[in-house]
């Protein structure tokens, strides 16, 4: 083979390779565009099993004991969170992954924060609060108080988690929808 076949060889087997390569590239970046507009969602936070999840439209109001998908509210304690590095980038306001939680109380319901957290006078397991967060830094729990009309009160039965016993109720315009777990482990 002269060393100008040579080359046109290696010409055609890189043009084949760019072809495949753009090809995979192509089919990557249109699964993933599938599946976020089918409303599926990674969980890399130990808050909740690590995986796949779905995001399952709520054609209701929010309930005690719902696992939601709910984008945090742009206030000072999110962005508190933000900057510690409690919150994961993502498409709601201010940058920031939908949190995934339980509804632990719904507007009307009185929320007791103590060492721990009670509804209308009910405990709520796994609830204890931390003073400190896994990096020594100081939390500070909200006030107890009544969950306002059009909030709900979230929690994580996960120990380290930063639910509403540290950032408070959140409203109900930020829940996208139910949680529905699709491939899921717990580490």
């Amino acid at each position: 083979m002269t060393e100008a076949a040579t080359r046109r060889s290696m010409t055609t087997q890189q043009r084949r390779a760019i072809v495949v390569l753009s090809m995979a590239a192509v089919a990557a970046i249109l699964l993933a565009v599938t599946a976020i507009a089918g409303g599926y969602r990674i969980n890399l936070t130990p808050s909740e099993p690590l995986g796949l999840w779905r995001i399952i439209p709520l054609h209701r109001p929010a309930a005690v004991d719902d696992l939601l998908f709910i984008c945090p509210p742009e206030t000072a304690a999110m962005r508190a969170a933000r900057v510690r590095g409690y919150l994961r980038s993502g498409s709601c306001p201010g940058g920031v992954a939908p949190l995934i939680k339980t509804v632990i109380a719904v507007a009307g319901q009185h929320v007791q924060i103590g060492v721990s957290v009670s509804v209308d006078g009910r405990g709520v397991s796994s609830s204890s609060l931390a003073i400190r967060d896994g990096k020594g830094r100081p939390l500070t729990p909200v006030p107890s108080g009544i969950v306002p009309p059009g909030y709900v009160f979230l929690h994580s039965a996960f120990p380290g988690s930063y639910d509403s016993r540290y950032f408070g109720p959140v409203p109900i315009s930020g829940i996208l929808g139910m949680a529905q777990e699709v491939f899921t482990y717990v580490p």
